[in-house]
Parts: C-alpha cells; sequence; structure tokens
C-alpha cells in the first residue's frame, strides 16, 4: 500500500491533474468503476490504484485517493490511461469552436458518439477532452470517437475541397438546405455563437425554433441537431 503523500508515483498522478503534464506526458486520469471499465475494455488502462481492498488495483490510502479525486465525493477507484488514437474516416463530422464549458464538450461528445458523429475536431481554444469534468460528463464516450485538436479554418476549408457539406448554427439562421452525407455540423462559443469568419465559411445556417426563449445552451442544440441527422439513416 502507498501511504505518503510524498510518494513519487502519488505527486505524478497529481501532475495528470494538469492539462500541461497530459499533454506531456500523453496520459490521463479517469476515476470511478464505469470509465475505469470503458478504458480497460479499450485497452487504454495503464495502472490502476484504489483504496478500497475489494478491487484490482495498487492499493492507496482514502486520504491520498481524497487528495486525487476532483469531486466532493471519491471514486474509490482510477486508473493511469493512454490518450485515444482513433482514426475513422466518418461521412459525419462535428467541429466545436471554442466551446469552453468542459460540461458542455463532454455532453457533447456523448451525443456525438450517440448519433453518429464519430469524428470530432476541437478549435484550439475549446475545453481539454481529457479534463476530468469533461471525461466524466462524456461517460465514456471518448473511448469511441477520434477526437483531434487542429486548426478549424484551416481543417474546414480541407474538407470542402474533399466535399463536405459545411452547417453553421445561428439564431438567424434560415434552415434552407436539405441535410446530406459528408456533412460538418459546427457549434460555437457558449456566449458568442460561432464566430464571423467560421459563418464565412458555412453552405448554410441552421437554427432551432424555439418559443419563451431566445436560445438553446450549446450542448442541447448540437443534440438535437446531431439526432436529427440521424433519422436519415433510420
Amino acid at each position: 500500500m502507498i501511504i505518503s503523500k510524498d510518494n513519487e508515483t502519488i505527486k505524478y498522478l497529481k501532475k495528470l491533474k494538469q492539462k500541461k503534464y497530459r499533454d506531456a506526458e500523453n496520459k490521463f486520469l479517469v476515476f470511478g468503476d464505469h470509465l475505469v471499465s470503458e478504458a480497460l475494455n479499450n485497452g487504454k488502462v495503464l495502472n490502476i490504484y484504489t483504496s478500497n481492498e475489494n478491487k484490482e488495483g495498487i492499493l492507496i490510502t482514502d486520504n491520498i485517493m481524497k487528495e486525487l479525486n476532483f469531486t466532493e465525493t471519491p471514486y474509490d477507484i482510477l486508473a493511469v490511461c493512454e490518450k485515444v488514437d482513433k482514426d475513422f474516416k466518418s461521412d459525419k463530422i462535428l467541429v466545436l469552436e471554442d466551446v469552453q464549458d468542459p460540461d458542455n464538450v463532454g455532453a457533447l461528445l456523448r451525443s456525438a458518439s450517440a448519433f453518429g458523429f464519430r469524428t470530432v475536431l476541437l478549435s484550439n481554444k475549446c475545453a481539454d477532452c481529457y479534463n476530468e469534468k469533461t471525461i466524466r460528463a462524456s461517460k465514456g464516450a471518448i473511448f469511441h470517437l477520434d477526437i483531434k485538436r487542429v486548426d478549424v479554418y484551416k481543417k474546414i476549408n480541407e474538407l470542402k475541397e474533399l466535399g463536405y457539406v459545411i452547417y453553421t448554427t445561428d439564431v438567424r439562421g434560415t434552415n434552407k438546405g436539405k441535410l446530406l452525407d459528408n456533412c460538418v455540423l459546427v457549434l460555437g462559443n457558449e456566449g458568442q455563437g460561432v464566430t464571423d469568419q467560421m459563418q464565412g465559411l458555412a453552405d448554410y445556417k441552421l437554427t432551432i425554433k424555439t418559443e419563451n426563449v431566445e436560445s438553446l445552451n450549446v450542448a442541447i442544440a448540437g443534440s438535437i441537431l446531431m439526432y436529427e441527422w440521424s433519422k436519415i439513416w433510420e
């Protein structure tokens, strides 16, 4: 059992709570039985640590586990994982332009996995997909998607040359334009929406008609639109 907070392994685990170390090490942490199981099923687990002697893994004290956890009620198991490296050729691509709330990014990753958007592109200002909140909100969807951080404007131009149709969200959108194969759905920042630069690259601008509210949370709006696409292939 590891009992000291000054143990080098514990210091390393604490570092992985920070994005710069996750990026440098190409590793991240997951907490709880469900996410550890997802990571194991996808072959991404390097080590497991637990404060529960009835579970498999390297045993650590309850106090150390509490320090490593992000949540008020700590999980009793965590895993160190390799970052996910998938490369799908997808006919439906989700682009997140500067979506900064990890919970929103995680929820959108979950919906993307549910509705067939297997490739997700994040702008450089997007929340980290390996942030603990993002992973928890994704419910493990991160292990089933091809997620890349890219220059989204350059990538959109490349996709247009490959024949993809670009759809953005806009409260002034018209909803004109058929939902097609080889589509890219772009969702924007929580406060500012899709940028003018990105709107200039769009083939179609979509809006969701609502009553009594001006707009929807980006995770809700994105999930509705991805669901609408999924119905085409029913």
